[in-house]
């Protein structure tokens, strides 16, 4: 049974890199997969497209020809494309060929003649009005289903929206009506983590925002950023000064209040979202980002369990490797990403192992025991380094 991610999200959050970078690392362990670019803005992929939608319409000459602007023109390239769907589904349909093919050279075992694990990455546009409002990329999704795709919605979000709270409420009720909208499992991911350290310290730890639960304590930082946002358009040079003018709102009388509650209420009411963290050069985050989109999609439990499993299906299904916690994530890429990073430099460098030990002393610390134990190993590692050195063997 043929499985496919649908990328989604808004522009600039990091849908194309996500794409070459998760095909790398399905190539990695050995999972074949292809991505297909149904973007026809997106003219530098760094991936390599099996097939590319610009093949079928150019959005320049769209834009040209019809006299539209490039959110207009994608809508009609993409209409173009629901209307000549057949161009899609004869490319899939080669493309499968293709993989059969490489399946009997490989001599692999497969159901019903094809790939039991055809996999496909599809690029979509950033346009948000696309997969809430629109029909036409829906219903090409449908048209994949009916042609037996499992399909797994992945939405993207840069994590730099929980910095404010105004724009993760807002990609909360994104994420809300793309769920609502779109009958697919979804999985929302908030991608370069590793750059949040870079957006000063946050009000709540991480798991605050994956989970999305008790919204209520964001409701001061949110109309605290309200405030401020009102106070610089009223002290804006434009417009002169009012002495008459009423001090800001108090909380609560605040116009915003009512509206805040209210939209908090919705998003808890459904209970449908919540993140998974994500460092697309980080092996460990990509595994564990797989491992949920397995599980969303139903790839690691296969047609029949045990039937034609592959050693990455039952370790997936077992479990094997562990969970990334997102508390290992806040520590990694939040609390200790000046820590870890020396450390990673160090152990680049061929630094000793004695820089290795402080580096992780100062990024983990821990209670009295574990003192002893790093002071303990320091103690060893001077002792071999100013008794021995280091010794190099060649070959002869």
């Amino acid at each position: 049974m043929p499985f496919a991610q649908l990328v989604i999200g808004p522009p600039g959050s990091g849908k194309s890199t996500y794409c070459d970078g998760m095909h790398q690392f399905m190539s990695a362990i050995g999972r074949k997969c292809s991505v297909v670019n149904l973007d026809p803005a997106n003219d530098a992929t760094s991936y390599p497209c099996a097939l590319d939608v610009r093949d079928l319409v150019s959005l320049e000459e769209i834009m040209q020809d019809e006299e539209l602007g490039p959110n207009g023109g994608v809508l009609y390239a993409l209409e173009e494309l629901e209307n000549n769907w057949q161009w899609l589904e004869d490319g899939l349909k080669e493309l499968k060929g293709t993989w059969t093919r490489m399946c009997i050279v490989w001599a692999l075992r497969c159901t019903d003649g094809a790939l039991s694990d055809d996999y496909i990455l599809f690029d979509c546009p950033g346009q948000v009005e696309l997969f809430t409002s629109h029909d036409s990329l829906p219903n090409v999704f449908f048209r994949l289903e009916k042609m037996g795709y499992r399909l797994t919605v992945l939405h993207l979000l840069d994590s730099h929206t929980i910095t404010r709270p105004s724009l993760y409420i807002s990609s909360l009720l994104l994420c809300l009506r793309s769920m609502l909208h779109l009958p697919f499992p979804v999985v929302n991911v908030l991608t370069k983590i590793d750059n949040l350290h870079n957006a000063g310290p946050l009000p709540f730890n991480l798991d605050f925002y994956t989970e999305v639960q008790d919204l209520e304590y964001l409701l001061p930082h949110l109309e605290a950023e309200q405030a401020i946002s009102t106070l610089r358009k009223r002290d804006t040079p434009s417009s002169a000064p009012d002495p008459d003018r009423p001090n800001p709102p108090s909380e609560s009388d605040s116009k915003w209040h009512k509206l805040n509650l209210a939209l908090i209420q919705v998003i808890q009411d459904h209970g449908l979202v919540g993140f998974t963290p994500l460092a697309v050069e980080d092996k460990a985050s990509m595994l564990n980002l797989l491992r949920a989109i397995d599980r969303a999609s139903g790839y690691a439990f296969g047609s029949e369990k045990g039937v034609n499993d592959s050693v990455w299906k039952v370790a997936m299904r077992e479990g094997w490797g562990g969970q990334m916690d997102v508390r290992d994530v806040q520590e990694r890429w939040i609390d200790g990403r000046e820590g870890f990073g020396e450390v990673a430099g160090q152990a680049a460098q061929g630094g000793s192992g004695d820089g290795l030990v402080e580096g992780v002393e100062r990024v983990g610390g821990g209670d009295e025991d574990e003192d002893e134990e790093m002071e303990e190993m320091r103690r060893a590692f001077e002792k071999r380094n100013d008794e021995k050195g280091i010794r190099v063997v060649r070959k002869g």
